[in-house]
């Protein structure tokens, strides 16, 4: 039997859309592996995107649309099984407002290219930070080696 690639499920989605992890997934470090370099990530349907073009398109998307639809209720939860086996009383799940989160280079209005120059430019200043660090390491006096002589590692 033949099955498709997964996607997360919506109770995975909902922890994702918690205060301390969407801000992470919105600002992504950029990643070589992922289609936009992981920078054009939908929170609500766990995709990546080639660029603000695609993603863009995707929000106005029907499937996007459904899953906002879908993540409107608040996920099924241990207490609510017991509710419904008949372990005190049935209260109807919550509704909540859902709203499309927008990465931080769609806010930006980048392009793949501009990802790429952002990219060689952090790439940059990150060598010539390390330089700098190694120089004053050297300048300072500060040896690898113990007083045997040993290099540290």
């Amino acid at each position: 039997m033949r099955q498709g690639s997964r996607t997360k499920d919506l109770d995975q989605i909902d922890a994702d859309l918690s205060e301390g992890v969407v801000g992470g997934l919105l600002e992504q470090n950029i990643d070589y592996d992922k289609a936009g370099l992981g920078q054009f990530y939908c929170v609500h349907c766990a995709k990546d995107f080639i660029d603000t073009h695609a993603f863009k398109e995707h929000v106005k998307s029907k499937v996007h649309k459904r899953r906002l639809h879908a993540l409107k209720t608040e996920p099924y939860t241990i207490e609510e099984a017991n509710r419904a086996a008949g372990m005190g009383s049935y209260v109807k799940p919550g509704k909540r407002k859902m709203e499309t989160l927008l990465p931080s280079a769609v806010v930006a209005e980048e392009t793949l290219a501009d990802v790429k120059k952002r990219a060689k430019l952090d790439e940059e200043a990150q060598k010539k930070k390390d330089e700098e660090e190694a120089m004053d390491k050297e300048n300072a006096g500060v040896s690898d080696e113990d007083d045997d002589g040993d290099v540290n590692m």
